[in-house]
């Protein structure tokens, strides 16, 4: 089956008689699709979709793929080294599955080694730059955790973004506003973290029940609801709210 991809993947990229939009892309200009298809098939998932989430999972595959053909046309690397790849890296990161359970260093003895092979010596080396800005924001907190430079305890996390908070009022310019609101998050993604909440599958929540709300209020004031004022829009958003929207 995989084999079928590639080769459709292949003739769409010959150079000839390829399709004019695939055989013109390159690395840059495909990464954000394959950003876009991981984000759907978490939607699918979501939406407790299987048949969605099948075809999504099968479009990110595709973007796979792509990639692999892009880099084995520049002499790179092919779709099988990736597969082998990962599949190294799956058998070297569990070593009391596939190796010798007595001798098996831990975890992060692992991940540290594989840092290490990479030239990765800082430790906030190898967290992507295209991550979602709050993922980011987490993962770069947590290994800076790692070396000791972090709050005790949640309440330090709290008390920096009253202060954070403080300092976006204080702010007067449109550029040391931005500035101060991108640190007051920073503060909030840190303070969610020593709650033991995952900041970003936090606020994706918040968008779906924002949205939900948001249609049902639509639905109860019909074609009027533009028009309404801003107290009649709360009161339907609350009426929402107790209905269990």
């Amino acid at each position: 089956m995989t084999e079928r991809l590639l080769r459709i993947m292949a003739k769409l990229r010959d150079p000839k008689t390829g399709c004019e939009w695939d055989r013109v892309q390159t690395f840059e200009t495909i990464a954000p699709y394959t950003i876009e298809e991981a984000y759907e098939v978490v939607d699918a998932i979501d939406r407790n979709d299987p048949d969605a989430l099948k075809d999504e999972l099968g479009d990110l595959l595709l973007q796979v793929v792509f990639h692999a053909r892009m880099a084995q046309e520049a002499g790179q690397f092919a779709f099988a080294d990736v597969v082998n790849a990962i599949s190294d890296k799956m058998e070297r990161r569990h070593p009391h599955i596939f190796g010798d359970a007595d001798a098996s260093p831990g975890w992060e003895q692992i991940k540290s080694t594989e840092r290490g092979a990479r030239a990765e010596h800082g430790a906030l080396d190898g967290v992507a730059q295209g991550l979602p800005a709050l993922m980011r924001a987490q993962k770069l907190q947590k290994r800076a955790a790692r070396t000791g430079f972090d709050w005790p305890d949640a309440s330090g996390a709290r008390a920096k973004i009253a202060e954070e908070l403080n300092e976006v009022e204080d702010a007067t310019t449109p550029d040391d506003i931005t500035e101060e609101v991108g640190d007051l998050l920073f503060a909030v993604v840190n303070w969610a973290r020593h709650l033991g909440v995952d900041a970003e599958a936090a606020l994706r929540s918040a968008n779906g029940k924002f949205e939900r709300r948001f249609r049902a209020m639509e639905t109860r004031a019909g074609k009027d609801f533009p028009g309404l004022d801003l107290d009649a829009k709360e009161a339907l958003w609350q009426e929402v709210k107790r209905s269990g929207g």
